[in-house]
């Protein structure tokens, strides 16, 4: 995706905590590529019970996104079930995390915006997605507290495109049933060719 153009309120409180340890050390985690079916399927909220979990799985999906290279990660797409994900436009080359949980969109616009999408589930393939060019975001950050932003450009789209992955919902299910099956067929050849060039 294009140089991030994002404006609002972004409160981190509490994420660089959990990122300050962060090194080539922190394991990185499989991500998960269409067809799997985790990917299609509703994320359950989290809980205060699963906090832990969740604060435990986060540097390891920071350093995954990072590597990958990109600029949001769901939790369904490392096979968790948990309604969470991480955000990090890098604006400026500088490293801005966010972590969501349990987000919802609370407030969209009627303008709409329509940008270039990739998803790192569905690597190597793109389209143009049309959205609501602005939102208010409402999560709770890792530390458990209440959390708002609001968004436009490429941080609204990218976390529309989060939150989507959370109810099971992929970028390609925004087009047109011609352009979504031409994409997940061309990604199946392509994963094919890498599967067999492997062997």
């Amino acid at each position: 995706m294009e140089t991030p153009v994002a404006r609002g309120t972004v409160d981190r409180c509490g994420c660089h905590r959990y990122m300050a340890d962060m090194n080539d050390s922190v394991d990185t985690l499989p991500i998960l590529v269409v067809p799997d079916p985790i990917l299609k399927a509703r994320a359950k909220p989290v809980t205060e019970g699963d906090l832990e979990r969740v604060r435990d799985l986060v540097p390891r999906m920071f350093q995954t996104m990072y590597r990958a290279p990109g600029i949001g990660l769901a939790a369904p797409q490392v096979g968790v079930g948990l309604r969470f994900a991480i955000v990090d436009l890098q604006p400026d080359d500088t490293r801005a995390p966010i972590v969501l949980i349990n987000p919802e969109v609370v407030n969209r616009s009627e303008e709409l915006a329509t940008r270039e999408e990739g998803c790192l589930s569905l690597p190597g393939q793109y389209a143009d997605v049309t959205r609501p060019a602005r939102v208010m975001v409402r999560y709770m950050d890792v530390e458990g507290a209440k959390r708002q932003i609001e968004a436009e450009g490429l941080l609204a789209a990218c976390l529309q495109h989060e939150i989507d992955h959370l109810d099971g919902i992929l970028f390609v299910d925004h087009l047109s049933a011609l352009k979504r099956n031409m994409i997940l067929r061309r990604l199946a050849k392509e994963l094919r060719q890498k599967r067999a060039e492997a062997m």
